[in-house]
């Protein structure tokens, strides 16, 4: 499995992210090409080494009309939240505000870039849209973003959107992302980091403070970690196959860098989460029922095991797998159909042959033959309710309807 990972342990911005990614593409210098292509007004992108504490990456750093985004800072009045003019600076200007209009004509009317690409860039600012339409009190229609019609915000973020098509990892982890600390200055005043914006769009991604005084992730950081991240945790076991460091702007006694690295992830099972709970006021009819509703509602598997319980009484353990996504779905059903009032919850490696379903037409019908291979073996087994068909339509045993499918007497 083709797997990207991306450290977050300085925080995120479009210009870090872009910087780091880039790099792993074979060959950077013609995807600097294609991004100044795309037909942003007034954008072009360079691409230039940096080092910090001792490792050299790259930062890549967008022209506007021929002006380096981060002296745009200075020559602008700012009339949004962010001004900037804090300690972490990612190289990411927040200029001039506007709204989706003008982001979608300049998506849509300017932008030489595949549809998908599009449909990127326009989901990404859609989560800085409902974060920004919170914050202010208004809807998103109505909302004027921090970033939006800065075209350097642009440029960012669709290089990014398009960087990431091109290396098209089956499989995006990010680490808990670093957000820094202390206060942020902004035109209403000053307010704590993670600024509103970017607190709203991180709700329900793991993040953390520290010691670094100022804001280390941008509100387009973490939209875009929001778009294209799909689990934020450890590093997943994986063969790594390049490495690309995306270079912040300024020094700190940590590396600031967001680091991606890419590589082929062990393919030889999935993850699962186990949900249990101990039972001992159910009945047996009340407890068969949840089975059925926990399979019924997407889990992989439900079944029960005897337990011994306090109070010496005999008891039931209650046990479900379910995919990642569904855990939420599943856990209230759970809650709903069963007696517990607390669930135990841990993540699982399950190791799974491929699986695939023939039918094969007999005599006596069709039968669906559910074949299995992986890691030299292979194994398969008929439907059992064809096969119970048959022998009902018969009257003989299930092993004597197994036996005429398969061509005996």
């Amino acid at each position: 499995m083709k797997t990207l990972y991306l450290d977050c342990g300085m925080g995120a911005a479009g210009d870090m992210l872009s910087a780091a990614l880039i790099n792993l593409l074979p060959e950077p210098e013609k995807m600097l090409d294609e991004l100044n292509s795309l037909g942003i007004p007034g954008v072009e992108y360079r691409l230039k080494k940096a080092e910090k504490c001792g490792v050299t990456g790259s930062q890549m750093e967008v022209f506007v009309n021929g002006v380096r985004e981060d002296e745009i800072i200075h020559e602008h009045e700012h009339h949004h939240e962010h001004t900037h003019e804090h300690e972490h600076e990612h190289g990411h200007s927040h200029s001039h505000g506007g709204g989706m209009s003008e982001i979608e004509h300049i998506v849509n009317g300017h932008m030489n870039a595949p549809e998908e690409v599009k449909e990127d860039i326009l989901s990404v600012y859609g989560i800085i849209a409902g974060a920004e339409s919170l914050v202010h009190g208004e809807s998103v229609q109505n909302v004027h973003f921090s970033e939006v019609g800065a075209m350097d915000a642009v440029a960012d973020i669709a290089a990014v959107c398009l960087i990431m098509r091109k290396l098209s990892p089956d499989r995006v982890v990010a680490s808990p992302v670093h957000v820094g600390s202390g206060r942020v200055k902004c035109a209403h005043g000053i307010l704590p980091v993670p600024a509103p914006a970017t607190a709203y769009i991180l709700s329900g991604i793991p993040i953390y403070g520290g010691e670094i005084d100022g804001e280390l992730c941008t509100p387009t950081g973490a939209a875009l970690l929001k778009n294209f991240v799909q689990e934020f945790g450890d590093m997943p076991v994986m063969t790594v196959e390049k490495i690309g460091y995306g270079m912040g702007k300024k020094d700190f006694k940590y590396a600031n860098c967001v680091r991606a690295i890419s590589g082929e992830e062990k393919e030889a099972g999935d993850r699962v989460i186990e949900l249990s709970c101990n039972i001992d006021d159910m009945t047996a009819e009340e407890i068969g029922f949840a089975l059925e509703m926990m399979l019924e509602g997407g889990a992989l598997e439900a079944f029960t095991t005897p337990a011994g319980m306090k109070k010496n009484r005999p008891g039931t353990l209650f046990t479900v797998l379910c995919e990642p996504q569904n855990k939420e779905k599943i856990e209230a059903l759970i809650f709903k159909h069963t007696s517990t009032i607390g669930i135990r919850e841990c993540e699982k490696e399950r190791k799974i042959l491929k699986r695939e379903t023939v039918i094969a037409d007999t005599e006596y019908g069709s039968v669906r033959i559910k074949k299995s291979s992986g890691g030299g073996f292979q194994k398969e087994k008929y439907e059992f309710d064809d096969l119970a068909n048959i022998a009902r339509e018969r009257g003989i045993s299930l092993r004597e309807a197994k036996n005429l499918v398969d061509g005996g007497e």
